[in-house]
């Protein structure tokens, strides 16, 4: 089909993709646009790798209007910082490599819209909800400007000037959500002020700064206002960091102890003291009085990039440069939970106030959401504990019944390889014609049979409980098909250990048994076993083999003068002697025989 004449009949430029860099021609505008079958609309593709679905509808006039209704990220580049957005925390806000920033819709983490009208990179932000109820986030810039916007308007209402150089931190008031600070590469502080009818009067106007300070010898990196709006601390890269009075940014206290520059700084929402993470691989705690630093944190194993503190200053959680994400307890000064779910630096960490949330992105463009599941986690440990207990119960309760077989069923459910020793011995030592273990093997799965092999395998190692083993593998190998035991996973691991120890106890029994024969056959030379039927025998073949030889008649044996004669207590102990003699004799003789 030729197209003979094309008609435009609608353009719209789109802000979504206007960018106002003037260096940055080559990402500006659509690169690819495609019509969606069924009449879903069209398909725009940006040179920041978004995608953009536009519906086409027609006004009451008879024009036609291109409506956005849903937005892809493609890639999202390094992120550099966010923060959770409004009363709800519906909505995250996300600073990357671009002059916009990116609001995420938090339960479907699709992008709803977002905020264009830097020059430059946005580096910074935070939010805030004012005491109308507005919902506002401070932008900075590495356009030197900080930008005050309206989320309901979602449009820009102030625009601050006055720094030279890029806005490295920002950070809005606690209390009265009248004002924000702002420090910058240039080493300055200054300190921003609105009131309501700004926001309401609609369009951008510029806003003044209220206080200015030269704080650090070099940039600053973070900066973060007290509960109660009285203080500010600033943290840079000349390694310290200063405590101010508000509003007239006076010095208070500065905080030096750090050996590398400071990343971020917090004041802890109930205790006087402020948190500071730092590129020497620690977090350090200190009190706002005096400086004194009380705590000191070490695990990670490069810079700090950010800590925030977590369960109303009692927790805190840190990130940096090795990509991990750790839980710290302050009062133990343990790290109880690591998380390793980045490949790069992870420089932004948001905190949810309500959600119990966390989130942080790096340079590995990933956008990560975190769950407080501590409750959850506490309740489902006390369901599981509870059951246990009702199951333990019914285990002794078939035990008490003799319901061996249901017994056995319990215990190896409750993976309670004790109590399954102790059932199998009582069967062993009993003979039951109905044999309950065979019955418990009927309908046990794969992965059951592998746990019991497991736990012969492990009896069997022990000469105490060899036999007990010995006795369930017996009724294993005869209940089930040899198809059905080699299809067990890992078999062949479980026969490698199961063999040996099975031939070790079959050599000591099969000596054992064979040395009953010599001491049957020791007993019966012994008259032991059948006393009156040996003596008789004994008697009877000694009358009939033995020649006795004639007695001769007794002389008397003059006595040599000097010399007494034997008493017949001597001549006692002699013959008992002698008989000892014979019977050592004999019992070596046995020995030599046998």
């Amino acid at each position: 089909m030729v197209l003979g004449k094309a008609v435009c009949v609608f353009e719209q430029q789109s802000s979504d993709v206007t960018i106002n860099s003037e260096n940055e021609e080559s990402r500006r505008g659509f690169t690819a646009t495609n019509m969606l079958p069924d009449d879903q609309g069209i398909l725009c593709v940006t040179a920041d790798q978004q995608f953009l679905f536009y519906s086409c509808t027609r006004t009451d006039e008879g024009t036609f209007q291109l409506n956005l209704y849903k937005r892809l990220i493609g890639y999202n580049d390094e992120i550099l910082d966010l923060k959770f957005v409004g009363e709800d925390e519906q909505y995250l806000a996300v600073a990357t490599n671009l002059e916009q920033v990116r609001v995420y819709d938090v339960a479907s983490m699709s992008c709803s819209y977002v905020l264009a009208g830097h020059t430059e990179i946005v580096v910074c932000l935070d939010t805030c909800v004012s005491a109308s109820g507005k919902t506002l986030v401070v932008t900075g810039s590495k356009d030197n400007t900080v930008r005050l916007w309206d989320m309901e308007k979602r449009s820009c209402i102030g625009t601050g000037k006055g720094h030279l150089g890029a806005i490295g931190c920002v950070a809005f008031s606690k209390k009265s959500k009248n004002f924000f600070v702002s420090g910058s590469s240039d080493r300055t502080i200054k300190v921003w002020t609105w009131d309501d009818t700004l926001i309401d009067a609609g369009g951008e106007v510029p806003l003044k700064a209220k206080a200015g300070v030269a704080a650090h010898d070099k940039d600053i990196n973070s900066l973060s206002v007290s509960p109660n709006d009285g203080l500010v601390c600033s943290g840079s890269e000349d390694r310290t960091a200063s405590i101010w009075k508000l509003p007239n940014l006076v010095s208070s206290v500065v905080l030096k102890g750090h050996k590398r520059g400071i990343w971020s700084v917090e004041f802890s929402p109930v205790e006087q003291c402020v948190i500071t993470s730092s590129g020497d691989k620690t977090v350090k705690i200190w009190h706002v009085a005096d400086g004194s630093c009380l705590k000191t944190f070490e695990g990670h194993t490069s810079s700090v990039l950010r800590a925030s503190f977590l369960s109303r200053g009692t927790q805190f959680v840190s990130c940096g440069s090795d990509g991990l994400v750790k839980l710290w307890t302050i009062k133990t000064n343990e790290c109880i939970a690591t998380y390793d779910k980045h490949d790069g630096k992870i420089w932004a960490l948001a905190v949810g106030k309500r959600t119990e949330m966390l989130a942080t992105g790096g340079t590995d463009s990933d956008l990560n959401l975190w769950h407080d599941c501590t409750m959850e986690d506490k309740q489902e440990d006390f369901l599981k504990k509870e059951e246990e207990v009702l199951r333990g119960q019914e285990l002794e309760n078939a035990v008490s019944d003799s319901d061996y077989t249901r017994a056995i069923q319990l215990a190896f459910e409750l993976r309670r390889p004790r109590r399954l020793l102790e059932l199998f011995s009582q069967l062993c030592r009993k003979a039951d014609p109905e044999d309950p273990i065979e019955k418990a093997l009927v309908g046990l799965p794969k992965e059951g049979l592998r746990v019991l092999l497991e736990y012969i395998r492990e009896w069997n190692t022990k000469p105490k409980f060899c036999h007990v083993a010995q006795f369930v593998l017996f009724r294993v190998l005869r209940s089930l098909p040899p198809t059905d035991i080699l299809e067990i996973k890992g078999i062949s691991e479980l026969l490698e250990g199961l063999i040996p120890y099975s031939q070790r106890h079959f050599s000591r029994v099969d000596r054992l048994v064979r040395s009953t024969f010599l001491l049957d056959y020791t007993l019966a030379r012994m008259s032991v076993v059948d006393p009156d039927v040996d003596a008789g025998t004994t008697k009877d073949s000694s009358m009939n083999n033995v020649e006795m030889a004639p007695a001769e008649p007794a002389q008397d044996t003059p006595e040599k003068p000097g010399r007494k004669r034997k008493s017949s207590k001597t001549t006692s102990q002699s013959s008992k002697k002698s008989s000892k003699k014979v019977k050592a004799s004999s019992s070596a003789v046995v020995s030599v025989e046998a």
